[in-house]
This record gives structure tokens, sequence and C-alpha cells, in this order.
């Protein structure tokens, strides 16, 4: 009898556990590199970088994030089962709504580091551009379901690990508190 009540009460903790990890956590993938840390009102997600596939999208953002560049900033586009999307300086600004989403840190990556290895996957992480992937500079996103028609015209430097439904609450207006480099 003992031996039953003791099989029961580890069950029971197991689905404790279960129940208790945060949503969309996960390892991060072979080959990933320094994972970003990003702090919204909303709560806070991660994501792993991939500088095998795209190092200097990947230095650029990592160089971004340790000055403070995107604390501080808002959420300026939100497209319901598409993409977030963030990194304009101008957001800081509530009297520049209008021109939001177009400015950016005025240092463009100058390469366009597009993979088949990584793709447009749910919670990819990837550089939004106004028509040249080469001049793509500040601005992120991250999608929102999967997206294979953006594989071939954006650099996917990132994905998402944990704080997936965090993403998913996001609204345009929403501030991100501070972005970090997890040590």
């Amino acid at each position: 009898m003992s031996v039953r009540i003791l099989q029961v009460a580890g069950v029971l903790a197991a689905l404790l556990l279960t129940s208790a990890a945060p949503a969309f956590a996960q390892a991060t993938s072979p080959g990933a590199g320094p994972i970003v840390v990003v702090e919204t009102e909303k709560g806070t997600f991660e994501f792993e970088t991939y500088p095998n596939e795209a190092p200097k999208t990947v230095a650029r953002i990592l160089e971004l994030v340790k000055s403070r560049f995107y604390n501080g900033m808002r959420v300026h586009r939100v497209v319901p089962g598409f993409v977030a999307q963030m990194g304009d300086p101008q957001t800081r600004d509530m009297t520049k709504k209008d021109r939001w989403g177009t400015g950016g840190s005025g240092k463009p990556i100058g390469v366009a580091e597009i993979s088949k290895t990584r793709t447009h996957v749910l919670g990819a992480v990837a550089m939004a551009h106004a028509g040249d992937a080469a001049k793509a500079d500040s601005q992120f996103y991250v999608t929102l379901a999967p997206t294979p028609r953006l594989n071939s015209g954006y650099t996917v430097f990132g994905k998402v690990i944990t704080g997936m439904d965090v993403v998913t609450k996001l609204a345009v207006g929403d501030r991100i508190v501070r972005a970090t480099v997890k040590e």
C-alpha cells in the first residue's frame, strides 16, 4: 500500500512541475549563441541567436542590446497571426506615432544573411526592412505563426525559447522595459 502512495505522489509531483513550466520553454538549438532577454510591460520573453548563420546581424543586435538601445522603446506593429515588431527609437516619443516604424539606429547591417537553415517558424526573430535586406538596421519582428513566404527575403537571426505567450499578448504601444544579454 505505501509503495502505491509513493507512486501516486510521484505522478502528482511530475504533473505539478509540468504545469508550472513556462509557456513555450525549450532548450536552445544546436549552434545557438547568446540569449537575449526582452522585458516588456506584459512580461518577459527570451530568444536564442544564430551567430553561425547570421554573424553580422547577431553582432549588431547584441551591440545594440548591450548599449541599452532598445530600453524604453515601444512595440510599433502587431499583425495578429503574423508578427509583432519593435526596434524603432522614435517609439519612445508618443508625439511621433505617425512615424513609428520608419526609424532605426542609423547603422544598417550592410549584408543580407538569409539562411535556408533558419526559417520563419513560430517564434522566429528576424530583421525588418523596407525592401532591401542588407539595409536592415535595428527593427526586428517575432513571427506569431509559421510564415514560410518570408524565408527568402528576411534574415532570421533568432528564435523565442521562453515567453512566447508574452509575445502573443503584445500590442502596439506596449513598452520594452529593458533588453539584456543573458550571461
